[in-house]
């Protein structure tokens, strides 16, 4: 082989090397900016989780405090319902006692 032969195959070998090099250089590169986008996405997708977590923990802290008051107002027209009832029936039982001592 002529010398410029050879010349020509080892500048074209390093020609590949250098390739070889850079396209691993790039590959690596765009794995570390795949991480670096995919950590990213999970703490964007972390974060939005948190959010719709705190904000389904206030809709049923807010539900449960109305349907406590709904329990407490319902609870509270029971009682007077009952008081008055039985405020009535002392009154009648009351008329029966006297009503009986008296006839005695």
């Amino acid at each position: 082989m002529s010398l410029k032969m050879i010349s020509m195959v080892s500048e074209a070998e390093e020609e590949a090397r250098q390739a070889i090099l850079i396209t691993a250089r790039k590959s690596q590169e765009a794995v570390d900016e795949a991480h670096m986008v995919s950590a990213e996405t999970i703490a964007s997708t972390l974060a939005r989780a948190d959010s719709e977590i705190a904000h389904m923990m206030r809709a049923s802290d807010h539900k449960a405090t109305e349907d406590a008051k709904e329990l407490a107002s319902a609870t509270a027209n029971r009682l007077a319902t009952l008081r008055a009832r039985a405020e009535r029936r002392l009154e009648s039982a009351a008329r029966q006692i006297v009503e009986r001592i008296v006839k005695v």
